[in-house]
Parts: structure tokens; sequence; C-alpha cells
């Protein structure tokens, strides 16, 4: 069964963006069209703040008539998500982001904040199981 940690190995690390508190809204944004991604993690140097999505940027700067490039990631970040471990299995991680209603989780080695989760990442590691199922099957019927 897959987990976390297995998530992780195929991406192939725990690479994440990352923006300072400080840092503006229009700099994260910046961060995520380049990277075509959709969050990033507000972090210094020192410890793991928040994450900063497309969903913060639509319901705490548009919606509130805020401007990107004076408003700082840390006023309209999300704070005190669950935090997943590396042996967290894909139900539970899909269970927390449907009970929480967020599309992206920090992963953390006991203190340590090391990752993030998306739902893209768990989309994609059901798809792969999917298909090594299927090509199992079809090894064992035709012998």
């Amino acid at each position: 069964m897959s987990n976390v940690a297995t998530i992780f190995a195929r991406k192939g690390g725990f690479n994440h963006l990352t923006i300072d508190p400080e840092g503006t809204v229009l700099e994260a944004l910046k961060i995520m069209a380049d990277n075509n991604v959709g969050s990033v993690v507000v972090r210094d140097s020192e410890k793991y703040h928040g994450i900063f999505t497309e969903r913060n940027y639509s319901r705490n700067v548009i919606l509130k008539d805020r401007h990107s490039h004076d408003t700082k990631v840390k006023d309209v970040m999300t704070i005190d998500l669950p935090q997943l471990k590396m042996l967290d299995t894909l139900d539970h991680c899909m269970q927390t982001m449907s009970d929480y209603n967020v599309q992206y989780l920090p992963v953390t080695d006991g203190t340590e904040m090391i990752g993030v989760i998306s739902i893209k990442d768990l989309i994609r590691e059901q798809v792969h199981q999917q298909k090594e199922l299927v090509k199992y099957l079809k090894n064992y019927i035709s012998g």
C-alpha cells in the first residue's frame, strides 16, 4: 500500500518552493507562475509558518480588495493545517484533505517540515496503482 514516502519517492524528493513570511503576495504569485504550481511554503530560515495557495489569493486578496504588491504573504496564508507523516496512507491523506477542505498539506518528520503533498499527487499515485493492478491482472490472466 502506498504512503506519503512512496509519493515523495516518485516525485523525486522533498523539493518544495518557499517564500519568506515578509514576502509579498505578488512575489509568491510570480514563484508559483514560474514553476507552474498552486502553492508555496511560507517559511523563514528557521521555521515553517504556513502555506500560501491560489485559494488564499482569491479569497484573502482579491475578494477583500487588497493589492498583491503590498500585501504580505503572512497576512493571507493558511496556518494550522494538519500535518502528514511519511508513513501516512493515501486514504488517510485523502480523508484529511476532504475533512479540512484543502488541496495541500505539509509533511513533517517530527517537528521539521519536509515537504508538501497535493491532491494532484494523490490522484497521480492512485492512477499509478490502478495501472499496476491492471498490468498484474493481464499478466495473471495470460499466464
